[in-house]
């Protein structure tokens, strides 16, 4: 019995070492050379910064992914933004995707902090547009308040704002979510992800090509999970920093894109749309048909470009 068992363990340990492995090796012939370029934001440290689309008169849109996001994510934005005349900046928080690592805590004071070096270094014009998924709600509200003098407008794209961590069942969420990150960091640190990166997991939002190669090798990579699971594991740090501020300036045009059903989520609606509502003009639009990753996808990019289009007409009538 202790033979047979012995055995099976090790012809387990010995698939899993081969899963790995075969894994490695697709990952390395598959490993994709980052768009964009890295620019320095202070002495020996440097971001990776990807803008796109034609300079004009118009407000460049700046694009802050949310939890586990990268530059990557905002691909199919992007290019839709682009065929509309829309000049668009995306990058990787520092521990993400294509950028070094940072100082720790990658709280909420580090991440903008590290937004506002790569706009000064990054040369583009202000005011903004700030656009931002997910997560990066905390990082608008916290940008925003920090500068509003760069602020031409807001986007929030099925976005968590400070105020949802004070939600019970929101805090249970962050809880789970916080704990399910570690995990994925471990998982990803051993390689268990790579042969999966061209499956459906590697990219969940439906990315142009380009993109998607850089999204999958992102979620097959340690680094880039564990400063994620750092980043979620301090959710409700960054909400106070980010509550700390005050709301959006109602002169600022907002517009919240949310996904999925409003019947059976009436609350969570309710406090996405509320800086829409305070805004004096302010912009709805809830997408049904589309999931929390699926809405930066290439099904649903135009959402998010007629929204751009709104913030920027609003503030154009004053």
């Amino acid at each position: 019995m202790i033979q047979f068992l012995g055995r099976g363990v090790a012809g387990f340990a010995l698939l899993l070492v081969s899963y790995i492995a075969v894994g490695g090796l697709m990952s390395a012939a598959g490993a994709p050379k980052p768009r964009g370029q890295m620019v320095e934001i202070e002495p020996g440290r440097t971001l990776r910064l990807v803008c796109e689309g034609p300079k004009s008169d118009r407000p460049v849109v700046w694009l802050e992914a949310g939890a586990f996001g990268l530059a990557a994510d905002w691909g199919a934005v992007q290019e839709a933004l682009t065929a509309a005349g829309w000049r668009s900046c995306a990058y990787d928080r520092a521990g993400m995707g294509y950028s070094p690592r940072g100082p720790s805590p990658r709280d909420g004071l580090a991440i903008v902090s590290d937004f506002e070096k790569l706009i000064a270094a990054s040369g583009e014009p202000g005011p903004y547009i700030l656009v931002g998924h997910s997560m990066a709600g905390l990082r608008l509200r916290q940008f925003a308040g920090r500068n509003p003098d760069k602020v031409a407008g807001l986007v929030l794209a099925d976005a968590a704002g400070p105020e949802a961590a004070q939600n019970p069942q929101m805090q249970g969420f962050i809880k789970t979510f916080a704990s399910i990150s570690k995990w994925a960091a471990r998982g990803a640190s051993i390689g268990l992800y790579k042969p999966l990166v061209h499956t459906r997991l590697g990219d969940k939002i439906d990315l142009p090509p380009a993109a998607k190669a850089e999204k999958g090798w992102a979620f097959a990579n340690g680094r880039h999970n564990r400063t994620s699971a750092e980043e979620v594991s301090l959710w409700a740090e960054a909400s106070a920093q980010a509550g700390q501020q005050p709301p959006f300036d109602p002169k600022w045009p907002v517009a919240v894109v949310t996904a999925g059903p409003v019947a059976g989520r009436e609350a969570r609606k309710a406090m996405q749309e509320a800086p829409a509502r305070r805004s004096e003009h302010g912009l709805v639009d809830h997408v049904e048909g589309a999931s929390h990753t699926l809405l930066i996808g290439r099904r649903f990019a135009d959402h998010i470009v007629r929204a751009v289009a709104f913030v920027a007409e609003a503030r154009a009538k004053g």
